[in-house]
Parts: C-alpha cells; structure tokens; sequence
C-alpha cells in the first residue's frame, strides 16, 4: 500500500483560527498527544512571530523523537536563520518555506513579478538547504496559480533542494475535480517530482476541504496537511481525523496507509478542544456527540438487529469505548497513579501530589469519576509550569433570587500574594461575578465572549467555562473547570487574565531574536 505522511498544522494554522492563543506549557501537551496520534510531522508555529512561537517551536524540537518537528518560514533569510535557531535541536531538522505564486498574490500582496517570485524562490530553498536536510516549499494560493508557471518555479525549487512540495488550495476555492486536477498536471509536468513528497493542504471556505484532499491523493498526493477538529483561519482546515478513518474504512478504494493510531484519535480531539477552547460541533463527522447517535425509530431497529446497518465507524475504532466508573473517593494514590500513567501521563512527583489532591476533592462531590473528568484534572496539572505570581481564586459566593439583585462576593489572592475580597451585583449572577472580579484585578477588561459546557454527562458532571477578553487592550482565551458553573466561570475570568501576565513574562525570558 502508498504510504500517506501526515502533517499537522494545529499548532500553527490551527492556532491562527479567532480567539484561539496556546501558552508554551499547552502547546507541549498537545505536541505529545500528535505525536502518540502518530503525526508524520508536527508543525509546532512559526518561530520568527514572536519569542513565544520561537520558545514553544524550540521545546517542542527538543521534547517530540517519534515525529519531525517543523516550523513555518517566510522567504526571507532571517525567517530560515531564526528557525534554524529554534528547530536545530530536533531528531530530524525540517522548515516549511511558503511563497504566494497566484497572479492576484503576486501582484497585490508580494509587488513582484513572476520572474523575481521564481528567483526569491530559489534563493530560500537553497539558504535553508545550507542547514535543514529537509526543506519543505509551498506554493501559496497554488489552486489560483497558472499551471505553467507553477510547474515553472516548482522544477527550480528542486533543483534548488527541495524535499517536499506543497499546493495548497489556501482560501479554499477548488473544486475536488480542479485540484485533482492540479496534482495531476504538476505530476505530469515536473522533472523530478517523483523524487520528492508532494503534498494538499486545503482549507474549508466552500466546505469541501476533505473531498479536495481526497482528490488530491487519487491524484498523487503523499502528504496530506490538516489540523485535529478541522481548526484554522476562517472556516477551518481539513480535520485530520476524517482523513485517517475516510482512508481507513474505505482503503479497499485508496490503498494507502497513514501510520495514524486511530485509538487515539477521540482522546487528541477532546485535548485539542479542551486546551483551545474551541468546541466541537455535535454533527462533526468522527469526534461529534452525536457521531454514534441513532434518533430514527428506523435506524434504532436496524442497529439492534445488525449495528453494520448504520455505523459504518464504531466508537471503538476511534479510541471512543465508553468508559464505567475508572476510580472512586476510596481510591488511592497508587491507584491513580497507575491510571495517569495509562493514560499517557508523566507527572512529576509534585504536580502528582497536587492532582491527586484535586481528584479527592472531586470525589467527595461527584459519584462517578470517568476518564472525561481524569483528563481533566491530568491535563491542568500537566501544563501548570509558570513560575509568575498570577491571581489565584479563594471563594466565590453569589446570592440571587429573582426578586433581588445578584450579588457576588469574591476572595483572591493577587500576584504580590494579598488575599483580596471584594462584592459587587449585576443584572445577573454572571454579571455580578466580573463586575467583582473587575474590582480584584488591575488592569482593564472587556468581556468579548463566554460560555459553558458541561464535560461528560449527568447532572453532577463538571462543567467548563470558556472566556474570551481584551486585558490591557490585548484579546486573550481562558478557561477553566469546576463542579459549580459559578465557580468555573470565577475561575475562567482568573485564568483568562493570568494567561496574559504569563505570556507577557515568558516574553521577557526569551533570548533576543
């Protein structure tokens, strides 16, 4: 069978999608989950963007072994020295270098001709190629680009060093036929394309990023580039888990293999939205809720006399096996140990320590812990590396009846380590709780969005809540978890604030570029 590489871009064109900022530490937790998802390659962000990007690109490289790490590059040299810097120090030392090739990019955006695109071209691939052994090239806006000039300059970027080729169909606008289409003529039309990776990287605008993608591998594509939950600018990129399970159930029609750990696939969408704050659309193929739903009295019949009826994918193929009870108040520390590391978790003996104080406390209120709730807890420890004073919650109280006005009375510590209390009321319990907060925390904010979802089900699962905010003029996510809504939301606002102050702090610890 064709072997498919894959290249996840999550962590890059995922991270770009609006109201979406991972921190170094959440970053590093996702980057392992692709790597046991078995990712080909990880693009891990684009280290000359700031010194975050550069940080988070360069810990990734040294902490992934079993999948490339790469980081995106303008053609220009200091993009390709700076992650050279950052990415030096992983197994196998790639860079993706991009260059717009369509009429309307060239000349509105880049100001040049064809001829000084093909020559800017060429003299980054071959700047790179002095340190990266593996270079990869993506034409920008390729499925608007003229199919000669494309064949043009990808012949001069090979022999320039490339190793991989991509075409990217970047806002989206092809059709499965035209980029078919376009694999097809570029594998016709170039010299040597059969000595490098050719690679689709489609977007979603027109809601045709997976039958594009598709396309492009009956046309042959060999690396396919996408995010986890189909996350990215605009109306997103093709969700790789689509791809993985499309090729899977269907490989009597593809004949190709990924190297994907389809077990995986449930547990690194749960992480990706967990961490991002992006949920996941109930219809979603593969990772929605309602993806293993059967409403119809027709397909209810049908599955209780044969599933194959209507589930052409199980829950068990995609790592989605429901879960009973896994641990309980009773349990001990070996006990959850164990389950930590089962799961995939490698905690330090303190931050083990701090978890398990969490999943007892957690235990006193909810009658069944499951593994939703223990990722939970895991991952919150997992990614907790700051060392920066931030604003920590006490105790939220609200008072509210309908014929009152809601009042909120809150206990924080602040970062010089002052516990702090503070009341005020609102229109609303929500309202009273900012309105509180607003008064602990020094600076400015603006709510921009919130909400709250439950994790897991039943009336005493936890419940998450998202909080989209400008802090000192700067749009920042957060979230957090608590049984009570209240107390997540309390938690959230504190978390979307801290996220600010820590990635204003990390800033300062990174090396000048």
């Amino acid at each position: 069978m064709r072997k498919i590489d894959i290249f996840d871009t999550t962590l890059r064109d995922g991270e770009q999608s609006a109201g979406i900022n991972l921190n170094t530490a959440e970053k590093i937790e996702i980057a392992r989950q692709l790597e046991r998802f078995g990712a080909t390659i990880i693009e891990s962000g684009f280290p000359a963007a700031s010194p975050g990007d550069f940080d988070a690109v360069q810990r990734i490289a040294g902490t992934v072994k079993n999948s490339i790490v790469t980081g995106l590059a303008r053609s220009v040299e200091s993009d390709i020295s700076t992650a050279w810097e950052a990415l030096k120090g992983g197994e196998q030392p790639h860079i993706h270098i991009f260059l717009a090739t369509s009429p309307i990019h060239m000349e509105h955006k880049l100001m040049k001709t064809p001829e000084q695109v093909i020559e800017t071209a060429v003299a980054s691939v071959k700047y790179a190629k002095q340190f990266f052994p593996l270079v990869q090239w993506s034409a920008e806006d390729a499925s608007r680009s003229e199919p000669e000039f494309l064949a043009r300059i990808i012949r001069e970027v090979i022999k320039a060093g490339a190793t991989t080729i991509n075409l990217p169909d970047t806002v989206g606008y092809a059709t499965p036929h035209e980029y078919g289409a376009l694999f097809r003529y570029i594998s016709e039309n170039v010299i040597g394309i059969e000595n490098v990776k050719l690679s689709a990287h489609c977007h979603n605008d027109l809601g045709m990023a997976t039958a594009n993608t598709l396309a492009a591998i009956e046309n042959g594509a060999t690396q396919i580039e996408g995010t986890i939950n189909g996350i990215g600018e605009r109306a997103g990129n093709v969700a790789l888990e689509e791809i993985a399970v499309a090729l899977h159930i269907r490989k009597q029609v593809y004949e190709t293999e990924t190297g994907i750990q389809l077990k995986e696939i449930k547990r690194t969408s749960q992480l990706v939205s967990q961490l991002t704050g992006s949920l996941i659309q109930p219809n979603k193929a593969v990772v929605g809720k309602n993806a293993f739903a059967h409403e119809s009295g027709i397909h209810q019949d049908g599955m209780l006399k044969n599933p194959l009826t209507y589930e052409i994918i199980t829950p068990e193929l995609i790592g989605d096996a429901k879960t009973e009870l896994v641990l309980g108040k009773h349990s001990g520390r070996h006990a959850f140990k164990d389950r930590a590391l089962k799961m995939g978790f490698e905690l330090s003996d303190e931050k083990l320590k701090k978890a398990f104080v969490e999943f007892k406390k957690l235990a006193d209120r909810k009658k069944v812990i499951v593994e939703d709730d223990l990722l939970v807890l895991l991952t919150d420890q997992q990614i907790n590396d700051s060392e920066i004073p931030v604003y920590k919650l006490e105790n939220v109280q609200v008072h509210y009846g309908t014929a009152n006005i809601p009042t909120a009375t809150v206990s924080a510590y602040q970062p010089s380590g002052e516990l702090v209390t503070e009341a005020a009321t609102g229109a609303g319990s929500v309202e009273a709780i900012f309105n509180t907060l607003e008064r602990i925390v020094a600076g400015e904010v603006h709510i921009l969005d919130y909400r709250v979802t439950s994790i897991g089900k039943g009336r005493d699962a936890l419940g998450e809540a998202v909080i989209n905010m400008t802090y000192d003029g700067e749009t920042v996510t957060g979230r957090d978890v608590a049984q009570d809504v209240l107390e997540a939301t309390a938690k959230a606002y504190l978390n979307t604030v801290n996220r600010q102050l820590v990635k204003s702090g990390q800033k300062l610890k990174v090396p000048a570029i």
